[in-house]
């Protein structure tokens, strides 16, 4: 049997059809004309998508449009897009770097959003984040309570600034974004290289571990070519201008150091290599918020002149696996296992061997910040408000209209739910933390041969007082196993 449709009947169904269209069906031009002081910030980029990949800029345009003062506000810049991130890249939700440029195709810097002022822009995705924010939350909290080792233009901040908005693509709706400013030279204030006819002199230095490998331990390294960006599992962030033996040999140098000098070399002169300070901010960071892909990879290392000095500071990066949750959004096993650190120079001395009371420093800095920014009320007064502005903006409704197909980018359909997991997560992990971290409030203790004395005579009967500070391993017993730890440490034996 045929069926004929009369026409004014099909274009009924037709009109039904738009009536039911998802929100992120909407095209860029319509969501800016319905703006109000609930939108999130909207960005549009005309690119040729199908020409952009993760090795090449391709130029583009982009559109950003806020919100302001009972109007909205839409500035244009040309641009150069190319894709970002390793793993991310296989999933359909993808990331952009940005570079804007003048009409000449030269670089050129604006202050976007009120961020600062650059050239080189992020736009991430959070793809694989259930609460799409992660990664924003945890450098807000880092940002507060942690900043460079030297002065800046940009407040002495180590790390990232950015803001949500949701993303067009061809005027396509394509999601919720972070955009947010990176780590660069003018970030941390890094000198410039020094070019003077065929020579070229390093000054500052920024290395960004990329990968997993023995080199990420910061304690062992291949000869790999020094004539690339890429060293081992590292990348020549700057200057990339230069890859060089002259670039490289100071990270080089830092792993020796690590892991060729002798006990006694090592406690005179770490700090000549480290500010402990911000060791001490890295170690209570990844502890607290169960910073799972770190220490090292996700991690920058910078001196502003290796002229100067080799004291490299330490500046965190992708902070989206934690709070409960793995790179990949799948629920973390457990929580953060403190032994893991020790297992990374420097951390495997200055933490196992407890010099110069580096534990106790730990401690004293984990219970200042669990009262303060790490507290889970701060926690969860940052997690909130972005996803109130989520819920609000109707951003989370379309997120979860456009993505929720992928496995791999699903999201629950009520972002409070996956709030709730992150917090009550976060609240267990700190407890589970705390007892640790409280036991290295008071167990500071000189080893030396008087300590092992002690130890054999609670052992042999002659002094029957427990002391927990020579119970070395925290076993809740002094004994052979005890006595062996301390002589290792006399004698610069590593434990393994």
């Amino acid at each position: 049997m045929q069926i004929i449709m009369k026409p004014y009947r099909f274009l009924h169904i037709i009109m039904l059809c738009l009536l039911v269209l998802p929100g992120w069906a909407q095209s860029y031009d319509d969501m800016v004309a319905d703006m109000s002081e609930l939108s999130l910030p909207l960005v549009n980029m005309e690119v040729e998508i199908g020409q952009v990949n993760s090795n090449n800029y391709v130029p583009g345009k982009i559109y950003l449009s806020e919100y302001k003062d009972n109007t909205v506000e839409t500035t244009s810049y040309n641009c150069q897009v190319r894709y970002r991130g390793m793993l991310a890249l296989t999933n359909p939700k993808k990331s952009f770097n940005v570079k804007l440029v003048d009409d000449e195709g030269e670089k050129l810097d604006a202050n976007i959003m009120g961020l600062r002022t650059d050239n080189s822009w992020i736009l991430d995705a959070m793809a694989y984040d259930k609460m799409r924010m992660r990664n924003r939350v945890c450098f807000d909290i880092w940002n507060e309570f942690s900043h460079t080792m030297w002065d800046t233009k940009h407040g002495n901040r180590n790390g990232t600034v950015g803001t949500m908005v949701e993303v067009f693509i061809n005027g396509n709706y394509n999601g919720i974004y972070c955009l947010s400013d990176k780590i660069n030279r003018q970030l941390l204030n890094l000198r410039k290289a020094k070019e003077v006819e065929d020579s070229v002199t390093v000054k500052g230095l920024l290395y960004k571990g990329n990968g997993t490998s023995t080199t990420n331990t910061l304690l062992d390294y291949n000869e790999d070519d020094t004539d690339d960006v890429e060293w081992n599992c590292f990348e020549l962030q700057y200057p990339d201008d230069y890859p060089s033996l002259q670039a490289w040999q100071p990270l080089m140098n830092l792993i020796d150091f690590n892991s060729k000098s002798d006990l006694e070399y090592f406690k005179a002169h770490y700090n000549e290599w480290y500010y402990v300070d911000n060791l001490v901010d890295y170690w209570v960071l990844i502890a607290a918020l169960g910073l799972s892909d770190m220490p090292y990879k996700n991690t920058f290392l910078s001196t502003p002149d290796i002229n100067f000095e080799h004291r490299f500071m330490i500046t965190p990066w992708d902070l989206d696996a934690c709070l409960g949750r793995e790179w990949s959004g799948l629920e973390a096993p457990d929580y953060t296992p403190l032994g893991r650190l020790d297992r990374y120079g420097p951390f495997n001395r200055l933490s196992v061997q407890n010099i110069d009371g580096f534990r106790q420093k730990v401690a004293q800095r984990w219970f200042e910040l669990i009262e303060s920014s790490l507290s889970p009320t701060n926690i969860e007064n940052h997690i909130n408000s972005i996803a109130q502005r989520f819920v609000e903006s109707g951003a989370w409704q379309r997120e979860y209209e456009r993505w929720n197909y992928s496995y791999m980018t699903m999201v629950r359909p009520n972002v409070y739910s996956e709030v709730q997991y992150a917090l009550t997560w976060y609240r267990a992990n700190l407890a589970f933390v705390n007892v640790r971290i409280d036991s290295w409030r008071e167990d500071y203790v000189e080893i030396n041969t008087s300590t092992i004395t002690q130890m054999y005579n609670y052992m042999l009967g002659f002094d029957a007082t427990f002391d927990e500070k020579i119970d070395l391993n925290k076993d809740g017993f002094i004994n052979a196993t005890d006595v062996t730890e301390a002589y290792n440490f006399i004698l610069g034996i590593e434990n393994q």
